[in-house]
């Protein structure tokens, strides 16, 4: 029924006399591949995942959820906002700064509003509880530094080195 095609199956479905081909895959491939795909930027799909997290610090993506369960989706989701985060992190600051562009203009909002709005909320934007953490100080100077290369755009030259 079934074939095995790397870390996916597909299978073959007959419902209502109709064959499909339906291919399965694991929360993390599904958040990766479907919902974090439709997302422009990696600014943008961080501040996408971190608003998914609640007041009690989980996760809520409904449809995740429905699909995968509400451990697997938590698992996917926390896996997922650690490496985005990490993306974040390694990426030197002229790309952020085009990256900023990209997620901002996705969600219609002035770059300077969108990390502004991502330095308002940023107890969301690391997983877990690492507020006092290198990563939380890394990312909370990221977002400083690309708020202030915003505010001064234009009376600076950018460097194409």
């Amino acid at each position: 029924m079934g074939a095995k095609m790397g870390a996916t199956e597909l299978w073959d479905i007959v419902a209502f006399g109709i064959r499909n081909k339906m291919t399965l895959k694991s929360a993390l491939q599904d958040v990766k591949q479907t919902t974090l795909a439709a997302v422009s930027g990696l600014l943008g799909k961080l501040a996408y995942v971190a608003s998914l997290r609640r007041a009690h610090g989980r996760y809520e993506h409904w449809g995740m959820q429905a699909v995968h369960g509400a451990e697997s989706s938590e698992r996917a989701l926390k896996t997922v906002h650690a490496e985005i985060v990490a993306g974040v992190l390694r990426m030197p600051l002229a790309r952020l700064e085009d990256d900023l562009h990209e997620s901002s203009r996705e969600s219609a909002v002035a770059a300077q509003a969108y990390v502004d709005g991502m330095r308002e909320g940023f107890d969301d934007l690391l997983p877990g509880d690492r507020k006092d953490s290198p990563e939380a100080s890394h990312l909370n100077s990221v977002l400083i530094a690309l708020s202030s290369l915003e505010k001064h755009r234009g009376r600076a030259t950018r460097s194409t080195s």
